[in-house]
């Protein structure tokens, strides 16, 4: 079967549990090629993480090229016994599927593939009648994990090969309350690190004998935390910085500790760059540690740097299309936090719209019939629009 719903029940029923496949993308594939796309199913490993499998497909050799996006592996489902309905059963009930990836993100794979198929069954197996356009999906098994062998690999494995994208679709649980209500064009970047502050260990009978990294951690943090790094831009909410834990490593009630460390999270918009932002950073922390605290930040690699897809005609070509099902115009959101869109916006412009986000990763994890009905006619209709 080849309507969504079928399909995202076939995909539920794959335990894909990240970074493993478990016939998922098999699925895909088969009613892929089925349908006429070349298919390519291509493998990524890297030192100290587990291989992951992906799978690329597309019809058409020509431009305009639209992408779809997703990824067919899940969170764990945790304790089973507490679901109403299996984890990985796909069960259909008053109005509902059952599963872990109903909503993130198989229900979304699921009507971006009935859409296309449906689209193609209609217009002869072509993007066009002239022959002109492509279509393709980028799916990847490594996006709740480590997002190392996934998506950033599978697109420099396509730009090898000399594919061009002009515009994705991902197909993330955007909306908020209701299908229609939110696209997202944009995501702040996220940067994590820890700071860092000397101390001389000693014995709490005799401090003068010693420097406590404690109170002089909690300075540096208030300092750090006190003053907002933005008031955000026209895209973006403010950028915040989050203290996560504080840690000196003692045990003992009686010993002053040698070091402090702290951990933080950044999300930051589009004021700033990783490298401005840690510059920022770190000049606040040598202002407030002043010449007698030794203090430094330990930066953490990051890839999640911040996008943003500018309103513009495909935006536009999305809003009408959710309009003309829904009733109703979305906002064009950047808030949330990371997600592939990251890599795929350094290819071409990316969205993020898929089913109503509510019961991600939660027990009982569950989309609306309704809603995936929905989500396939807005994708129907992008795809009109995009090929008219």
């Amino acid at each position: 079967m080849t309507d969504a719903l079928s399909i995202v029940r076939d995909l539920i029923r794959c335990p894909s549990v990240t970074p493993l496949d478990a016939g998922a993308l098999g699925v895909l594939e088969t009613l892929l090629k089925t349908a006429g796309f070349e298919v390519h199913r291509v493998t990524f490993s890297e030192a100290g993480t587990a291989d992951v499998d992906n799978l690329y497909a597309r019809i058409g050799n020509s431009a305009p090229h639209i992408t779809f996006a997703g990824h067919t592996d899940v969170v764990p489902a945790g304790d089973e016994s507490a679901w109403s309905h299996g984890a990985f059963s796909g069960d259909v009930k008053d109005g509902f599927v059952y599963g872990r990836g109903a909503v993130d993100m198989k229900g979304g794979i699921a009507c971006s593939v009935a859409a296309v198929l449906d689209y193609l069954r209609e217009h002869g197996g072509k993007a066009r009648e002239d022959d002109k356009g492509s279509i393709s999906f980028l799916i990847t098994g490594d996006e709740e994990d480590v997002s190392i062998n996934g998506t950033i690999k599978l697109l420099q494995w396509a730009a090898a090969r000399g594919e061009k994208f002009d515009h994705c679709v991902l197909g993330e649980p955007s909306n908020q309350e209701v299908m229609g209500d939110c696209i997202k064009i944009g995501r702040r970047g996220s940067q994590s690190g820890t700071l860092i502050v000397e101390g001389v260990q000693g014995h709490v009978a005799y401090p003068h004998r010693a420097q406590n990294p404690v109170p002089d951690i909690a300075r540096l943090i208030v300092a750090i935390s006190d003053e907002p790094l933005d008031r955000g831009s026209a895209q973006f909410q403010p950028s915040n910085l989050e203290f996560t834990s504080v840690d000196v490593g003692n045990s003992a009630t009686n010993v002053i500790p040698s070091q402090a460390r702290a951990k933080f999270n950044i999300r930051y918009n589009d004021l700033h760059t990783q490298e401005s932002l840690r510059k920022l950073v770190e000049e606040r922390v040598a202002k407030a540690a002043g010449n007698r605290v030794r203090a430094r930040i330990d930066w953490l690699p990051s890839n999640s740097n911040v996008f943003l897809t500018k309103p513009g005609p495909f935006t536009d070509l999305a809003v009408a299309a959710i309009e003309e099902v829904t009733g109703r115009r979305p906002e064009l959101s950047t808030t949330g936090g990371t997600s592939d869109a990251r890599f795929i916006a350094s290819h071409c412009p990316v969205i993020e719209f898929g089913l109503v986000g509510q019961t991600m990763h939660q027990v009982d994890e569950r989309a609306s019939v309704a809603d995936i009905e929905t989500l396939t006619k807005i994708y129907r209709g992008i795809l009109e629009r995009y090929f008219a």
